[in-house]
């Protein structure tokens, strides 16, 4: 595995276009951004190529001025998705990104049913795309504390609609974060969802900032990954304590075990 910088959060002290070759500098070869809905897809793509790096993560936009985190979930909001995931698909030709978490959206108050059938039906129409576009989705449970509302908050749930469609091209958002604040056991949370893994994230779990091995089973957690088949990034989704490269000790035990490249 190699880490991969979360531009939207290790770098938020400069200016976007400082970001890139901020994170070469610290060593990094692959970044992730959150919504790179900012600046035309072209823009991002340069500065990918400038600094050398691959764009490893994005996500569909969000609806920031009303709240949503997505519409994938939301009952009779296709036309959203459906021009969200074009925006996506956009930057990632334009980048050569290969991922793209689809946000499933707030959906407090509405029926789950309805939810989970607004769900399938877009996901049917993503899968046709990424199929065509070589394109890999992921789903991830975000923890009810920092998003209260969202349409699932284990990874169990998730695998539970990952395993109604078995395509390889979707696949679940691990975060360690999401599951030490749900309360989760991570080990067992790794091993269990170990197969439906196409992409890793970590965090600390007080104050999101850089990870401690040492707590919740972190260490633990992460080394289990290679011997489950994955292989990828390890992205960092945290905001420092101080500079980027000042607090990157935390991953000295994985590099030592070999873990990480």
């Amino acid at each position: 595995m190699q880490l991969s910088a979360n531009l939207s959060w290790l770098y938020r002290h400069l200016d976007w276009s400082e970001r890139f070759e901020a994170a070469a500098r610290d060593g990094f070869r692959g970044v992730e951004i959150l919504l790179p809905y900012d600046h035309p897809p072209a823009w991002y793509a340069q500065r990918l190529s400038d600094a050398e790096l691959a764009l490893t993560l994005i996500n569909t936009p969000v609806d920031q001025d009303r709240g949503r985190l997505g519409w994938a979930a939301v009952p009779e909001a296709q036309t959203h998705f459906q021009h969200a995931f074009d925006r996506a698909r956009a930057v990632a030709h334009a980048t050569g990104c290969r991922r793209i978490h689809v946000m499933a959206g707030d959906t407090s108050g509405l029926s789950p049913d309805a939810c989970m059938a607004a769900l399938r039906r877009n996901l049917d129409h993503a899968l046709a795309v990424a199929e065509a576009d070589d394109l890999v989705l992921t789903l991830e449970a975000l923890n009810r504390s920092d998003m209260p509302g969202y349409f699932y908050h284990l990874p169990e749930q998730v695998v539970e609609v990952l395993s109604r469609f078995d395509s390889p091209r979707l696949r679940l958002q691990f975060d360690y974060y999401h599951c030490v604040k749900e309360g989760l056991d991570v080990p067992s949370s790794v091993a269990a969802c170990g197969p439906w893994i196409g992409h890793v994230q970590i965090a600390g779990a007080d104050g999101r900032h850089e990870p401690d091995l040492g707590r919740h089973g972190l260490l633990e957690g992460v080394t289990a990954l290679p011997g489950l088949g994955y292989d990828s990034w390890l992205g960092c989704e945290y905001q420092p304590r101080a500079l980027p490269a000042d607090g990157l000790a935390w991953c000295r035990p994985l590099i030592d075990r070999g873990v990480l490249q």
